[in-house]
C-alpha cells in the first residue's frame, strides 16, 4: 500500500525545502499507522485493487474533477462496482470514465466560493482534514505546485488512492495522519487550508496556532468553518448536539473569528464569503445513503437545526502569517 502513496516522489518534491526532514520520516510513521490499521481497511483496499487499468487521456481539474479515456462498458461496470465498494462518498463529485460519483456534499460549490479569492499558482499547499482529497485535485487544477492532505480516516484515504491510481504522476498526496501527528514548527507551506475542522476542536485557538506553525512566513491560511450571527464577543457552544453532530464545540460569529485569528498572530484577516448550507449542497445520494442535512434541520423551519439552533452557515476567512 505504501508504494501507492509514492512517498519517494513526495520526498523529491520537497527536496531543498524545510519539509524534507519531515518527509524523510514519513515512511516509518505511516508503517506504524498501518500496523494499527482499521477493521475495514482490507476490504477498502481490495476495492482499490479491483479498479480496472484505464488511461486518463483527458484530465479536467480546473472546473470539475473529470477523467476521460477509452473505457469499455465492461470496464465501466467494473469501475462502478469498485468505487461503490468505497461508499459512503462524502466529498465530490467525481467523474471517472463516465462513472459519476454523486457525493453527499457538492464540494465543487464550496470550491467555487473559495477559489476566486486565492492565487495558488506555484504554491506548496497543506490541506488539514482533507477528507478524500477532492480539494487537493482542485488545488492542482488552480496551479498549485504540490498539494498534501492529512486526514486520519482510512476510508477517505482509500477513496483518494482510487483517484490517484489514475493520476499517479500528479503531485498530490494524502497522508493518513492527524494534525497533532505532524512535527511542531513545520513552517514549510505557502498555503494551509482548514475547511470544516475548527468547530470539531475543543480548543479552537490552539488549532489556529498549529495551522500557523505549518506556514512559511508570509504564508496564507484559508479557514472555512461554521459561524453564527453576532458581534466580536458572540460564539455558540451547543449544549449537546448540533445538527445531530456530537463533536461540535464552538460556532463563533465572523467578527469573533476574525478576533481569534488576530489573537493567534495572523494579519490581513478578511472574510470573503458567508453562505448558508442548503439541502441541495448537502444531501443523501446513491453514493451516500445515510442521513444528511435534510434530516438534521427542523422540518417546519429550515433556518433552524432539529435542536432549535441556527441552521448551518459557513464562512471563509483568509489570513496571513507575518
Amino acid at each position: 500500500m505504501i508504494h501507492r502513496l509514492d512517498l519517494d516522489a513526495l520526498q523529491q518534491q520537497l527536496a531543498g525545502t524545510p519539509l524534507l526532514d519531515w518527509a524523510s520520516d514519513l515512511p516509518g510513521q505511516i508503517d506504524q499507522k498501518l500496523a494499527l490499521g482499521h477493521g475495514d481497511l482490507q476490504r477498502w483496499m481490495a476495492a482499490v485493487e479491483a479498479l480496472p487499468a484505464l488511461s486518463a487521456e483527458r484530465i479536467e481539474l480546473t472546473d470539475t474533477f473529470t477523467l476521460g479515456g477509452n473505457c469499455s462498458q465492461a470496464q465501466q461496470e467494473t469501475l462502478r462496482a469498485a468505487l461503490k465498494g468505497l461508499i459512503p462518498w462524502r466529498k465530490g463529485p467525481f467523474d471517472l470514465f463516465g462513472v459519476h460519483v454523486d457525493s453527499e456534499w457538492r464540494s465543487d460549490w464550496k470550491w467555487s466560493r473559495v477559489a476566486p479569492h486565492l492565487d495558488l499558482r506555484g504554491k506548496r499547499i497543506l490541506d488539514v482534514g482533507c477528507g478524500n482529497g477532492y480539494y487537493l485535485w482542485r488545488m492542482l487544477g488552480a496551479g498549485a505546485s504540490s498539494a498534501v492532505g492529512i486526514d486520519p480516516n482510512w476510508l477517505f484515504f482509500c477513496q483518494f488512492l482510487a483517484c490517484k491510481y489514475y493520476l499517479p504522476e500528479l503531485p498530490a498526496w494524502h497522508l493518513p495522519l492527524a494534525l497533532e501527528e505532524l512535527p511542531g514548527k513545520l513552517e514549510g507551506f505557502d498555503t494551509v487550508f482548514s475547511m470544516g475542522v475548527l468547530y470539531h476542536r475543543r480548543s479552537p485557538i490552539d488549532h489556529l496556532l498549529e495551522l500557523k506553525d505549518c506556514l512559511l512566513r508570509g504564508g496564507e491560511l484559508v479557514l472555512e468553518t461554521l459561524v453564527v450571527e453576532g458581534d466580536a464577543q458572540q460564539a455558540l457552544v451547543p449544549e449537546d448536539r448540533y445538527a445531530m453532530m456530537r463533536n461540535v464545540w464552538f460556532l463563533p460569529s465572523v467578527p469573533a473569528l476574525e478576533l481569534w485569528l488576530r489573537r493567534a498572530g495572523f494579519v490581513d484577516v478578511r472574510c470573503v464569503d458567508v453562505s448558508r448550507t442548503s439541502v441541495e449542497e448537502q444531501r443523501a445520494t446513491e453514493w451516500m445513503k445515510f442521513q444528511s442535512l435534510p434530516d438534521f434541520l427542523d422540518p417546519a423551519d429550515h433556518t433552524l437545526t432539529c435542536e432549535g439552533l441556527p441552521a448551518p452557515t459557513r464562512a471563509v476567512l483568509i489570513a496571513r502569517k507575518p
